[in-house]
């Protein structure tokens, strides 16, 4: 397992700064986002020569690309906003082989207007499923197109919302491109922080063999709300790590959702609770 960090958490005037940042914290592994770069989060188009230069800056700092982020709202209200956002997918996984990654995060998305991050109430309706699974399918189908893997994440405010959903969605669609980011702070709905080993176990028996990215944050309350930086809130990461290393996981660990001040604790709390011979 390796430990990583959104690139983001450093908030430099330049890609080149932004990962001097990464490497001086000690981080050797990012999940990456464009924007960091001066482009859109998911451009229209993405140059070669930008590819190169992300690579090569990271290269030059042994820094992997452990996935890049493609996340737009896959059932936006809008057919004509879920339709850029699958075009602008496909462009994104076109340049992964450039670009030096294999895995491309997704965001399930919401009925929200305002941000797919954001829980609606019609995220429950059989419309919403069937325009996922619309959206997924040609993720996936895009991902087997160009090798790359296309990783969803559970999370209480989106239309997958829970692990059984996630497992669902993997079921319904078939594909061996398509998998899952595991984040185990994201799957608590309102009253069920208190079950958290049991949640945490249903999620690795439903989600455990397809897992292709995880996340390291904490929280102190359940539902969609309350999220913090990892170590610092009710998670039990004794737990979590521990599950991470039953399924085999071994590929990044990704900080996110904490300040810079905070990144030399987390990193130390992860670097302390992993096991000997698993490296930063």
């Amino acid at each position: 397992m390796q430990i990583g960090i959104f690139e983001k958490t450093f908030e430099r005037d330049s890609l080149e700064e932004t990962l001097d940042a990464v490497r001086d914290h000690g981080f050797s592994c990012v999940q990456f986002h464009l924007d960091v770069a001066g482009v859109e989060p998911m451009p229209e188009v993405i140059p070669d020569a930008l590819c190169e230069r992300v690579r090569n800056a990271m290269g030059e700092r042994g820094i992997e690309m452990g996935a890049v982020s493609g996340t737009f709202n896959m059932i936006h209200p809008d057919e004509e906003t879920r339709e850029d956002g699958l075009k602008r997918l496909e462009v994104l996984a076109q340049a992964c082989g450039k670009l030096g990654t294999k895995v491309i995060t997704l965001c399930s998305g919401t009925r929200s207007r305002e941000s797919m991050w954001r829980s609606h109430p019609d995220n429950r309706t059989p419309e919403a499923w069937a325009d996922l699974l619309v959206a997924m399918e040609r993720a996936a189908q895009i991902g087997e197109e160009n090798g790359v893997v296309m990783a969803f994440e559970p999370e209480v405010a989106n239309v997958v919302d829970s692990a059984k959903r996630g497992r669902k969605v993997l079921d319904e669609i078939g594909s061996p491109n398509l998998k899952v980011v595991m984040d185990g702070a994201n799957i608590y709905h309102e009253g069920e922080l208190a079950r958290m080993h049991e949640m945490l176990d249903e999620a690795f028996d439903l989600l455990g063999d397809d897992i292709a990215h995880a996340h390291a944050k904490d929280l102190d309350r359940d539902g969609a709300a309350g999220k913090l930086a990892a170590g610092t809130g009710l998670l039990d990461y004794d737990y979590y790590l521990g599950l991470l290393d039953k399924v085999g996981f071994d590929g990044p660990l990704v900080l996110h959702g904490l300040t810079e001040d905070q990144v030399p604790f987390c990193r130390d709390f992860l670097i302390g609770k992993l096991k000997d011979g698993q490296t930063l």
